[in-house]
């Protein structure tokens, strides 16, 4: 028998977004709320820029903060019940593990079982090198939906999303370490990572243009 608190998340084989966003909006304070559905709808234009599957970019737009409005005590406790990995890093700055737990959620109470989507939530804060096309986009769309406007350039990177993903992709680490060179202590390693392996990345495919 269903849990009452789960979603029924599937319509057709497909996922039932109508569902999804009334559970949502009940879970998500208004600003929130509005964040997911801007996400959602700048990863479905990326999605149909770059040739993604809709569905996945919606699905992933919609269920990337799944776990966001949990507190840090609530995400520590799921991350030790449910045997999520969780990085030193992470256990000192536990705002993050809301990505990893969000993806649990997605797969547990949303029914989601596509790994694409469930990876693309898991990384979409911090980055990572190489990811997929759909990790890409939701990533991208997290930073650059219409409801943000206090990082810098947006305009800029908005415009670049659509024209070359993976320069887009590596400006937004930049801007994302610069802005933590103030505390470099709440820096992920992670996004170091990323951000070496798309400078490395975009100048090598800047090199081949020329």
């Amino acid at each position: 028998m269903k849990k009452q608190n789960e979603t029924n998340s599937t319509v057709n084989n497909g996922p039932d977004f109508t569902a999804i966003e009334q559970r949502l909006a009940k879970l998500q304070n208004g600003r929130r709320f509005q964040h997911t559905l801007g996400v959602t709808y700048t990863a479905c234009a990326l999605a149909m820029r770059y040739g993604c599957d809709l569905t996945q970019a919606r699905t992933a737009g919609l269920l990337h903060d799944c776990a966001k409005h949990l507190s840090g005590i609530e995400l520590r406790e799921t991350a030790t019940r449910r045997h999520i990995s969780v990085t030193q890093f992470e256990r000192e700055h536990t705002p993050l593990l809301h990505a990893k737990v969000g993806a649990y959620l997605a797969r547990v109470d949303y029914g989601i079982t596509d790994l694409s989507i469930l990876e693309a939530i898991r990384w979409h804060t911090t980055g990572k090198p190489d990811m997929t096309l759909l990790e890409k986009i939701v990533f991208t769309a997290d930073y650059i939906e219409p409801n943000r406007d206090r990082a810098p350039h947006l305009t800029e990177l908005r415009e670049l999303a659509f024209r070359d993903l993976d320069r887009c992709v590596c400006e937004i680490l930049r801007d994302t370490r610069n802005y933590l060179a103030r505390n470099p202590k709440a820096m992920d390693p992670m996004t170091l990572d990323a951000l070496a392996y798309y400078e490395s990345h975009t100048d090598s495919t800047a090199e081949e243009e020329e």
